[in-house]
């Protein structure tokens, strides 16, 4: 058996109709940037996520960079966040010309441990990005409580956290959240996208004319300010608007086969922690073991095509090296990359697949 880490194909073949027509809707209007559809994704994104505002951009990245810009994130500022995390979350900060400062992460969680940050801060220190790994969201409580304290801003990275939940409530808890409809993504378009979403109408504005090259709202002519053609494409936007009511019916599948894998192999190797309170959304699968490099070979072999996230903490990444930031800077961080490995989870696995995942780690570790 054959079985794909991530199953783009089998996703669209069952919306097909309902995204041909909206494709071909926006060929026939031959409308590619800004315009009605784009707002529609906006409006019901932003009531998706329970908040009032949402600007569409060009990539998760645009969407980071340009919420730290509208916070006032720049030269001479220190940003904590985490080293466990796509680059992407960094080289926001860093473009902005503030210092990325990193935390380790919880040993069961694998999210920014919120118990580490106070040590981290210093009198440059302005904000705070948690980042809500594999579809958990981190101790929101606690980063706010520290936040609050310390007169610090929050910009949650939500990259891969569609749908997830804290106490009932989902991002953006602080004013404002990055989100990422990379193609692979529990919300996915079929290109890069991402989007802004905000409690505050003010970064809410800043993100709509940034994004426009400068332009204030509704303005054709008049540039403000110094911008970037960081827009959402209009065929993303209506994509996007054709995949939105089905998130919820995805994302049960998501923990549906979560359940199922966990059920299974939680005897054999460390599997990812679900905390009280908490609507952890899947968008990876992250299972860890000492044996992770020979696991994968056998998986691979058993036609089980697997990922590793991230194999390389950003600390330790070339572009970095200027932090000075050696092995044994970030311990827990450092281990969870030596021994993760994501098995396949996209919401048209079938229980047989499911099981043929779990029969080929069961025959790993079992003989």
């Amino acid at each position: 058996m054959k079985i794909p880490f991530v199953d783009l194909k089998a996703q669209y073949l069952g919306i097909q109709a309902e995204m041909n027509r909206a494709i071909q809707s926006v060929l026939d209007e031959t409308a590619f940037i800004m315009g009605p559809k784009l707002d529609a994704f906006e409006h019901d994104f932003a009531a998706f996520c329970k908040a009032p505002h949402c600007a569409g951009v060009g990539s998760g990245t645009d969407a980071l960079y340009l919420a730290l810009k509208a916070m006032g994130i720049g030269a001479g500022d220190e940003v904590i966040s985490v080293s466990h995390t796509y680059i992407a979350t960094t080289e926001a900060i860093s473009f902005t010309g503030a210092k990325p400062v990193f935390v380790d992460i919880e040993p069961d969680t694998m999210l920014m441990n919120a118990d580490l940050i106070e040590a981290a801060i210093t009198p440059r220190t302005k904000a705070i990005v948690p980042v809500h790994l594999y579809g958990q969201m981190c101790d929101m409580d606690r980063i706010m409580a520290i936040a609050k304290k310390h007169k610090l801003l929050i910009l949650e990275d939500c990259a891969q956290g569609h749908a997830a939940e804290f106490n009932g409530k989902r991002s953006p808890m602080c004013p404002v959240a990055a989100f990422s409809f990379y193609p692979g993504k529990n919300l996915g378009a079929y290109g890069d996208a991402g989007a802004v979403v905000t409690h505050d109408m003010k970064i809410h504005e800043y993100v709509m004319q940034q994004r426009d090259h400068g332009r204030p709202m509704g303005a054709k002519h008049e540039h403000a300010h110094l911008g970037f053609g960081f827009r959402l494409d209009t065929l993303q936007a209506a994509i996007l608007h054709v995949k939105l009511p089905h998130l919820e019916k995805w994302t049960e599948l998501r923990r549906k086969h979560a359940a199922h894998y966990t059920s299974r192999l939680k005897s054999l190797v460390t599997t990812p922690v679900e905390k009280a309170g908490r609507r952890h959304v899947y968008h990876v699968y992250a299972l860890r073991t000492p044996k992770r490099d020979a696991l994968r070979k056998h998986m691979e072999a058993a036609g089980v095509s697997v990922g590793i996230h991230y194999p390389i903490p950003v600390h330790m990444q070339p572009a970095y090296a200027s932090l000075g930031l050696k092995r044994g800077a970030f311990p827990v961080t450092e281990q969870t990359a030596d021994t993760l490995l994501s098995l396949p989870m996209f919401p048209d696995l079938t229980e047989g697949q499911v099981g043929y995942v779990c029969d080929q780690v069961e025959r790993f570790f079992k003989g």
